[in-house]
């Protein structure tokens, strides 16, 4: 398999970046993470 051009990768690690600090940054929100949990504890 041939390894992605330095641009391609460069990008790939930049979304998973941003996805990681989107993540991080709904943590620091007490609000969503309580509505985030009564929607998966809705699931059961």
């Amino acid at each position: 398999m041939k390894t992605p051009p330095r641009l391609l990768r460069a990008a790939i690690w930049s979304a998973v970046l941003l996805a990681l600090a989107a993540v991080f940054a709904a943590y620091t929100r007490p609000d969503f993470m309580l509505m985030l949990a009564n929607q998966v504890w809705a699931c059961f």
